[in-house]
């Protein structure tokens, strides 16, 4: 069975059953300049080409971080449900085009601030991060918002995904695909 057939059937199920605003929302895990794992959460765009989408500035951490050492990993975690997933992976960039897209589909606040802002760079207050804001979408008004240079995403593109779902009786059902020569192997870890 292919893992990610899987994954799609659970994350329909959770957006069916959730009242959650971001289902999408996931924890992005990378190895840090520093030798450290570093986490944050972001949106899961869509899975498409066999890999899981992500999309943002290539030129903050994560993306600096993904430049030195292109391996990432995702975890979900869905209430509704009560199921887990643990994704590993190597990491790749979308095309420009690609990106662009996805880039249009963002709200016009959200592509603002990708073309205001350097993400995850140090500012004097917030204060004057609004007023940027708003004077830069007071210039742009209704002129169209192009997608800035070091706007991006990437491709994860998992080798080991594993699958929990939680029980009452704490026998947590896990199963763990691995890929070896292109091929998901499969196994059942204990709980």
């Amino acid at each position: 069975m292919n893992p990610l057939l899987q994954f799609e059937k659970w994350f329909n199920q959770e957006k069916k059953m959730s009242d959650l605003k971001l289902p999408a929302a996931c924890c992005l895990s990378t190895i840090g300049l520093n030798g450290y794992p570093n986490s944050r959460f972001v949106s899961l765009k869509e899975v498409s080409n066999d890999s899981f989408i992500i999309t943002g500035p290539l030129n903050s951490k994560k993306g600096v971080e993904i430049e030195n050492n292109p391996k990432a990993s995702l975890s979900f975690w869905w209430t509704s449900t009560e199921r887990q997933i643990r994704i590993q992976g190597d990491v790749s960039k979308i095309s420009r085009p690609n990106a662009v897209l996805y880039f249009e589909q963002r709200n016009r606040d959200s592509q603002i601030v990708s073309t205001v802002f350097e993400q995850g760079k140090q500012v004097e207050s917030i204060k004057h991060l609004r007023k940027a804001f708003e004077e830069q979408k007071e210039i742009l008004q209704n002129k169209a918002i192009h997608c800035p240079e070091n706007w991006g995403g990437i491709y994860i593109k998992p080798v080991r995904i594993e699958f929990m779902e939680f029980k009452k009786s704490r026998l947590h059902e896990r199963t763990l695909y691995e890929l070896a020569n292109n091929e998901w192997k499969m196994t059942i870890l204990q709980p």
